[in-house]
């Protein structure tokens, strides 16, 4: 497809999500007990606004008293850059014994993680130019292969932020499409974090689109470390824009039960968590883990 087309093809796309979107939130209800959390409140119009809703959700800070069925929602999620040895351990083990869907973790544990958590049914991913996506996509593509030999099942991808919005659309979709190619020879996920924000409503529709172009299979909020965090109208926005068939991830900012609890009415059908183990046993959280 060339650059043209592209470029018209998610000006029209930007256009109609937006127009869906424009006056109404997450719904256009009068109801007094929303203010502003309508997909807790009016759940039924939530999801007939999005055919469903995110496919996966981060959630980093303290916990809450959640029902431990919420567990098969959650990538278990540790990032930070000084994690040691026994806090990834530790982390495996919350995730056995706990059911969690996944851990997350960074490129350099992937192994350690395999290993812990054979046969347990605990999937492994990590991330992929993180946090800031400003690597070369040779590199990105390298990196994403090595994770997934060493027994990453899925990728969490940063787009390159700095060519979207200079709207050089193409190398974007590259940077995507060779990350998803790694992925998709050996049986992998591929998630593309467009690190909402950093950009506008017109940005995330074209972030969302291209990677969708791209075939990724999912398309997630957020690093967790540019500040902001998933909001239900980003989920809302990007669910319009990927469809019914990509899994949207929302992640960063996500601190109580309650904002949890807002975005699985939206329908959320993953949660990466820091603080998973609160947020299913309702203990208190030291803090996030990213």
């Amino acid at each position: 497809m060339s650059s043209t087309t592209t470029d018209a093809l998610i000006e029209a796309v930007t256009r109609e999500v937006l127009a869906a979107l424009a006056g109404r939130g997450a719904c256009d209800c009068s109801d007094p007990a929303c203010q502003g959390a309508c997909a807790a409140h009016c759940s039924d119009t939530v999801r007939g606004v999005v055919s469903t809703g995110a496919g996966r959700i981060s959630y980093s800070g303290n916990g809450a008293d959640v029902p431990r069925d919420l567990a098969r929602f959650i990538d278990h999620t540790l990032l930070k850059p000084d994690a040691t040895a026994a806090e990834i351990d530790r982390l495996c083990d919350e995730a056995r014994e706990l059911g969690f869907a996944a851990v997350c973790v960074n490129p350099t544990w992937v192994r350690r993680c395999a290993q812990r958590l054979r046969g347990s049914g605990v999937g492994v991913a990590s991330v992929v130019g993180f946090p800031f996506g400003a690597g070369t996509t040779e590199v990105k593509a390298l990196e994403a292969r090595r994770a997934i030999r060493d027994g990453a099942r899925e990728i969490d991808m940063v787009i390159n932020v700095g060519a979207l919005r200079s709207g050089d659309h193409d190398l974007v979709r590259r940077d995507i499409e060779k990350v998803a190619d790694a992925c998709r020879e050996a049986g992998a996920l591929c998630k593309v974090i467009i690190e909402t924000a950093l950009l506008t409503d017109e940005e995330k529709v074209v972030a969302s689109h291209l990677a969708k172009l791209a075939k990724a299979d999912f398309v997630k909020t957020s690093t967790g470390f540019a500040g902001g965090g998933a909001t239900v109208h980003d989920v809302l926005l990007m669910r319009e824009t990927v469809g019914p068939k990509l899994g949207v991830k929302a992640s960063g900012g996500i601190r109580s039960a309650e904002d949890v609890r807002e975005l699985i009415a939206a329908g959320a059908t993953r949660i990466g968590a820091s603080a998973s183990v609160q947020i299913v046993t309702g203990g208190e959280a030291a803090g996030g883990r990213y």
